[in-house]
């Protein structure tokens, strides 16, 4: 599920450009339609998870799956802005509710085996994004329209991963009537929800401003530049498939904090504007700082003894993902006011955070 989770927002991200010439839209007319696809994602937080408590996260996970390739589909028969824009916030609403239940499903999976596999999970996720990308560059080579992309592109990866999760697996449910729809983080999940979010933050900052970075202060070719994402996202796959065994060996708190130590290196190494090696460094160093916050955060929301798993991971997830919108705006703003590099800045601060709180994790 983590696979084709991964897989449908990493084909429809591969498409953005020509969606976007399909519509005939400006960059700003673009940017405000992806604030519609994160809507959708944190609109379906809550619900996801008061579903996740009431029906099982397994049930929720499968009938969402089912309708995940579905709104993707429809993104290729919009003919319109308007249509677009409301496919597009079905589309993260389904990949933002998903993305609840099949932690939860992960979650179970860790308390039954009786180990910790959430960062193998997530990297399955990124497995699933990378071949998802993959077959928009295969349709962009042979000349594939959106449609014809996304129906079999997402036929397929459906088709086998719904096959593989076809398992005798039972969740347990929690009947709340007089559970709120949602339920801001409480407690120790307010600093779990704070390390979330400064991971994703920096994730999202990376993603959308690593490559200008590399172009406008190192002054590297638009080839070159590119490299910046692609060496995080390496890293933080490998890390994130050996995560399990070091939080198992290192324990999440301290796992949490080498991470914020390695994400803050990496930070350093990027805006001390050193050669291009040294910066391509500094972003390797903070895909491996990041790539187990997020697990362990999820992880440890499901497990919380107070609340239930549904509820704590749609909370945890909100204060996630609205670190990933709000990171690439903020380091605009701030870059503005100053530069690039004082505005990366503001993650190495943000690394400190993930060191000070990794207590919540115990």
């Amino acid at each position: 599920m983590f696979v084709l989770n991964g897989a449908l927002f990493g084909i429809w991200a591969s498409r953005v450009p020509a969606v976007a010439e399909k519509i005939g839209l400006s960059h700003t007319e673009l940017g405000i339609l992806l604030l519609a696809l994160a809507a959708g994602a944190v609109c379906s937080f809550p619900i996801a998870g008061k579903a996740v408590d009431r029906v099982g996260a397994v049930k929720v996970t499968k009938l969402i799956a089912v309708a995940y390739p579905v709104s993707l589909i429809l993104m290729s028969l919009a003919p319109t802005y308007a249509t677009l824009g409301a496919t597009l916030f079905l589309f993260g609403a389904a990949h933002g509710a998903m993305d609840v239940a099949m932690n939860s499903w992960g979650a179970e999976v860790e308390r039954r085996v009786g180990r910790r596999m959430m960062s193998s999970f997530h990297a399955m996720w990124s497995l699933g994004a990378g071949l998802g990308a993959l077959s928009g560059y295969v349709a962009v080579q042979l000349g594939a329209g959106l449609f014809s992309h996304f129906l079999i592109s997402s036929a397929l990866i459906s088709a086998v991963t719904l096959y593989a999760a076809h398992i005798p697996w039972v969740s347990q449910s929690i009947v709340q009537t007089d559970a709120p729809v949602f339920a801001f983080p409480s407690g120790i999940l307010v600093l779990v929800g704070v390390l979330a979010f400064c991971a994703a933050l920096g994730e999202g900052a990376v993603a959308d401003w690593g490559a200008v970075y590399l172009r406008d202060v190192v002054g590297t070719s638009e080839s070159t530049a590119a490299l910046g994402y692609t060496v995080f996202s390496a890293a933080m796959v490998v890390i994130r498939l050996l995560g399990d065994r070091i939080t198992t060996h290192l324990g999440p708190v301290v796992a949490a904090r080498f991470g914020g130590a390695f994400a803050l290196a990496g930070v350093v190494c990027v805006i001390l504007t050193a050669p291009v090696e040294v910066v391509l460094f500094g972003f390797a160093l903070m895909g491996i700082g990041y790539a187990v916050i997020m697990p362990l955060a999820f992880s440890r929301a499901a497990n919380d003894p107070t609340i239930p798993a549904g509820q704590a991971i749609s909370s945890v997830a909100t204060l996630g993902y609205g670190g990933m919108l709000l990171g690439p705006p903020v380091i605009g703003f701030v870059a503005g006011l100053s530069t690039l590099p004082v505005a990366f800045g503001l993650l190495a601060a943000l690394a400190g955070v993930i060191i000070f709180v990794a207590g919540s994790l115990r």
